[in-house]
C-alpha cells in the first residue's frame, strides 16, 4: 500500500487572507505556487499523522514541527510572531501556539517521541 497517498493538503479557513500569506511566505519562508485564479498553495515540510482517542467530538489540529522550540520561539518573535502560551513539557513533546495574523492559533512542538519522520531515535 506505500505509495498510494503521495502527500496531504491542509487548508487554513481565516478573515485575514493576505496577513497569512505573509505569515507563511515571508515569516515561515514556505514556497508557493499559484494554482489558478491568484490562490496560493505553499510547500509544507513532511508530515506525520497522529491518531488519538476522545470521549468527546471528534476535532482535528494542526502543529508545526521543529527541532529546537525555544530557538524556533525566539527566531520567530524577531520576526513579530507571538506564542498564545509558554512552551510546556507534554511528555511526547515541548508545545507552544502561534498567533497567527487575525488571532487564530497553530500549534508548534518540538517532539520527543519517536517519528517516522526521522525513524526510530527521537
Amino acid at each position: 500500500m506505500r505509495g498510494m497517498i503521495t502527500g496531504m493538503h491542509a487548508i487554513l479557513y481565516t478573515k485575514h487572507v493576505d496577513d497569512v500569506h505573509s505569515f507563511l511566505g515571508e515569516v515561515l519562508g514556505l514556497p508557493s505556487v499559484d494554482a489558478g485564479g491568484g490562490r496560493l498553495i505553499y510547500a509544507a515540510p513532511p508530515t506525520e499523522i497522529g491518531v488519538h482517542e476522545t470521549d468527546g467530538e471528534a476535532e482535528h489540529e494542526l502543529y508545526l514541527i521543529c527541532d529546537d522550540v525555544h530557538a524556533t520561539v525566539a527566531k520567530l518573535a524577531e520576526k513579530g510572531v507571538e506564542t498564545t502560551m509558554p512552551v510546556a513539557d507534554r511528555g511526547w513533546g515541548l508545545v507552544t501556539s502561534l498567533r497567527l495574523p487575525g488571532g487564530d492559533e497553530i500549534g508548534l512542538y518540538e517532539p520527543k517521541h519517536a517519528s517516522p519522520l526521522r525513524g526510530a531515535e527521537a
